[in-house]
């Protein structure tokens, strides 16, 4: 038997019934992330570009687009557009062990079938739709981590676009032969590099967007009868042989207890995950020892291999937003001088900062010798005072993780200014209303009209 017959098999067996309760708590609670991330994302830096680029594969009314009212597109371009607008401010969900942002893609796969099939009068309910996000990320993230060496492709896609395909083989009911020719499609389709990353360009996020669009179109290939590639997965031109320098699939083949899900962890913060523990550890230092940008001798995180790879890279007066989220440097300048880091500092004017990009030459990351390829902690932050003291600060666990969650006040904090950044703040309790009791929706696309996604 393949892989992707067992995982077709898995997905189709899965049932709210066998979902426990921290997975379920962590499905409501990521979509709920995902949703006003995305909202958020219409005014995301080149998001109405994207749409526009959208808008040029055909016009349709069968799906919406977060925080667009109005805006009606054909699903795959809907699915598309949300999951750019997703990702492109680097604030969604992510599991940190496999390197992948499983809701990124999922999320808008699931968003877009449940839309679409309330636009046929076939609504899907909350509970289907939660049990299709759960089996969606479980293949994923285990994709993720059956890697045992660091990433060359952009991971969140590659392994994405396998998860939204079993989210939509539960979600359909596809007969599991299509299901394994959905899985060969998706072999078919799966792109996405590093090199995105390394030059900090928009295209990072359009590899998401690429990944969702793509599940949804070798689903609908696999439903018109088109037989797919059966060992897409560990075939000897499969997804583990050709996107991983090497795997061990006992994730896929031997799955530990519980859900993927609830591995997962907030971003607290719009910029790459690998800053975020640099960025809390400057944050405790600054409020237990009054330190200010002016106290600044240097500073230096030292932290494993794949922190330095992410965000070690260096500011420079034209670097787009894109660049500057994944720029630790410039990133704890900004801390520096405001305390946190927002949507709303990504502005031309920030980005080319005279003082800022000064306070940023400071900032220095530094690998050490962590042979974890995917190790996000243990680091240290060592600050240095122009007056000559040194203070250190060390990461265990990154806030969001599931080691150091976000409080539900924070989440809920988080949500609201997602949806007041796109315009829809006056809306935040209700959508975590419905939230809260969204395994009992009759129809789970009825949250898009509070979400700008008006028909």
């Amino acid at each position: 038997m393949t892989l992707s017959r067992t995982l077709a098999e898995r997905a189709l067996a899965l049932t709210w019934a066998d979902i426990d309760g921290p997975a379920r708590a962590a499905a409501k609670t990521f979509l709920h992330d995902t949703l006003c991330v995305g909202a958020a994302g219409a005014r995301a830096p080149l998001a109405v570009n994207v749409l526009t680029a959208a808008r040029r594969w055909g016009e349709g009314s069968t799906c919406g687009v977060l925080g667009r009212p109005g805006v009606r597109l054909p699903q795959p371009s809907a699915a598309f557009v949300n999951a750019f607008q997703i990702h492109a401010q680097e604030f969604d969900c992510v599991h940190e062990p496999a390197v992948v942002h499983p809701m990124a893609t999922v999320g808008a796969v699931i968003l877009s079938e449940a839309d679409r099939a309330t636009s046929e009068g076939e609504p899907i309910t909350g509970e289907t739709l939660l049990t299709a996000l759960v089996a969606g990320v479980e293949v994923a993230a285990s994709l993720g981590l059956s890697a045992t060496t660091p990433l060359k492709f952009f991971r969140p896609a590659t392994a994405g676009i396998f998860g939204c395909v079993a989210a939509l083989i539960s979600l359909r009911r596809l007969p599991v032969d299509q299901g394994v020719s959905a899985f060969g499609y998706a072999l078919a389709f799966a792109s996405g590099t590093m090199q995105a990353h390394a030059e900090g360009k928009p295209a990072l996020p359009v590899q998401i967007a690429n990944a969702a669009r793509a599940a949804v179109m070798a689903v609908d290939l696999a439903e018109a009868g088109l037989p797919g590639p059966e060992a897409s997965l560990e075939g000897p031109f499969g997804y583990l042989t050709l996107f991983e320098t090497a795997h061990n699939a006992a994730p896929l083949t031997d799955p530990a207890p519980g859900f993927r899900i609830a591995e997962v962890s907030w971003k607290p913060f719009p910029t790459g995950r690998a800053a975020h523990g640099g960025i809390v550890a400057l944050q405790t230092l600054m409020a237990d020892h009054g330190l200010t940008s002016g106290d600044i001798a240097q500073i230096v995180y030292r932290a494993p291999p794949l922190i330095h790879r992410l965000v070690g890279r260096r500011p420079s007066a034209d670097m787009a937003p894109a660049w500057a989220r994944l720029c630790l440097p410039w990133l704890g300048a900004v801390v520096l001088t405001r305390g946190t880091v927002g949507l709303a500092d990504f502005t031309p004017e920030r980005l080319s900062d005279l003082a800022l990009l000064q306070l940023a030459d400071r900032v220095l990351v530094e690998a050490d010798d962590n042979p974890d390829p995917a190790a996000f902690t243990p680091a240290t932050l060592t600050v240095s005072t122009n007056d000559g003291r040194s203070f250190r600060h060390s990461v265990t666990a990154q806030l969001g993780s599931p080691a150091q969650p976000l409080t539900h006040e924070q989440h809920l904090a988080k949500q609201a200014a997602c949806l007041d950044f796109g315009g829809l703040g006056a809306n935040a309790t209700a959508v975590a209303d419905m939230i809260d009791r969204f395994e009992t929706l009759p129809d789970a696309a009825a949250i898009l009209s509070l979400l700008g996604a008006h028909r």
